[in-house]
């Protein structure tokens, strides 16, 4: 899922994004080397080449290699990494926040407890990246920053309609797109299988996608709060003529809201630049507000992508990987990355700080409360099968929507349970 969500919301920076930066030079004689694996398009070579001067210069005698890593086969490398079992080696690694799960199953990571408490701030984490990264109490994977989705609006088309502020409830917002919602012009255009704002649109019913109970994991999409995020859903996405039979991708909804007949859609903000670049004479005329909530007085809650810190059990230089760790999550360098890659920090106390960056800042208030997957090593499996996907469409095209649940989370239930 990291991968999906980075692929757009990281599409300002792609210009920037490395194809690889390791340090050409050789360890200086007789200084510590740490080795730092980021993933490809996480952070710009401006960052990397700033991060790693102000480093090595405030702890003499320490050569920090970074090495960007694809994420195309990172699961297999990070695992062999943690298991001992490759030839490269690494002290710290980034990680998708909902990755974390698998590596804490499989062994291997350092745990990091009471750095977390002492010094890294845990209780203003994101939950969306805090979560992912414990177990039982234990905290595996420190979280760095964040992405999520936001709504990006047409200007003109919101200000030809009358509606001078952006929704900031449910019921508004439903009021709102109904009016845009006009002729050849779509008052939002929702794909019929965007489970990732389903996700969220479920959890602000206060149900959930599985829980776990004593070991065992349970599908709830046939849950009544559950039922009530698809109902939801189901109304939104009905007021424009995304298919029901596809996902955001099929077609790219930027290029769909690029032809100017659309007045929303649900995407990270990253996603503007490549509906600017299909459509130059929409610079300047797009907005981003958060998801709204069911009240006002909070926004709804979304799906948090991102990445977490992890320190192999295995590394040599633990002291110096908690270092690297500590100067990553600080106010500077979150403020240095949050800044330069349009990202949320890590922190609810560090919303501000991309308060200037209209995208990043719409995305801040639901990162808040926002939220990842279940915290099962199992939970890519779901995914790759997906019985969410077909469930929506079913609802959409009329079928028994607690039929077509309880089959999807039957679905969901045996995944997650297999080898138990």
């Amino acid at each position: 899922m990291k991968m999906r969500l980075l692929a757009v919301c990281t599409a300002l920076a792609a210009a920037t994004a490395l194809t690889g930066c390791s340090r050409s030079a050789g360890s200086a004689e007789g200084a510590q080397k740490v080795t730092l694996w980021l993933m490809k398009g996480s952070a710009s070579e401006d960052f990397i080449g700033k991060f790693t001067a102000s480093f090595e210069r405030e702890h003499p005698g320490v050569d920090l290699d970074v090495k960007i890593q694809e994420w195309t086969g990172i699961g297999e490398k990070v695992n062999a990494v943690l298991a001992g079992k490759s030839s490269e080696s690494a002290d710290v690694i980034e990680v998708g926040n909902t990755q974390v799960a698998q590596y804490i199953e499989a062994g291997g990571l350092s745990e990091l407890t009471l750095e977390g408490l002492r010094e890294w701030g845990n209780k203003d984490w994101l939950k969306g990246l805090s979560d992912p990264g414990s177990i039982n109490g234990a905290q595996y994977g420190i979280p760095w920053y964040a992405a999520n989705r936001v709504v990006i609006y047409n200007k003109d088309l919101f200000a030809s309609a009358g509606i001078k502020t952006p929704p900031k409830n449910r019921q508004d917002w439903i009021q709102a797109t109904q009016k845009l919602d006009k002729g050849d012009q779509q008052g939002i255009y929702l794909a019929g299988q965007n489970w990732y704002v389903l996700s969220g649109f479920i959890w602000d019913e206060g149900g959930d996608l599985a829980v776990e109970t004593s070991g065992q994991w349970t599908g709830t999409l046939d849950d009544e709060k559950a039922l009530a995020g698809m109902e939801f859903y189901k109304q939104l996405q009905a007021l424009g003529d995304g298919p029901e039979d596809a996902d955001e991708e099929t077609p790219p909804q930027s290029e769909v809201f690029a032809r100017g007949h659309v007045a929303q859609i649900i995407a990270p903000p990253g996603q503007a630049a490549a509906i600017e670049a299909a459509n130059p004479a929409l610079k300047g005329r797009l907005g981003f507000f958060p998801i709204p909530g069911k009240t006002s007085d909070k926004p709804g809650a979304v799906f948090t992508g991102g990445s977490d810190l992890i320190i192999p059990e295995r590394t040599k230089q633990r002291a110096r990987a908690v270092d690297v760790i500590t100067a990553l999550v600080s106010e500077t360098w979150q403020t240095e990355l949050a800044c330069t890659m349009s990202y949320v920090p890590n922190k609810t106390t560090l919303a501000h700080v991309v308060d200037g960056n209209e995208g990043a800042a719409s995305m801040a208030p639901g990162a808040a409360q926002g939220r990842a997957t279940p915290k099962s090593a199992r939970w890519a499996q779901v995914e790759a099968e997906n019985p969410i996907k077909p469930y929506m469409t079913a609802v959409l095209t009329g079928q028994d929507p607690r039929q077509a649940a309880k089959a999807a989370s039957d679905a969901i239930t045996k995944v997650l349970n297999a080898d138990r």
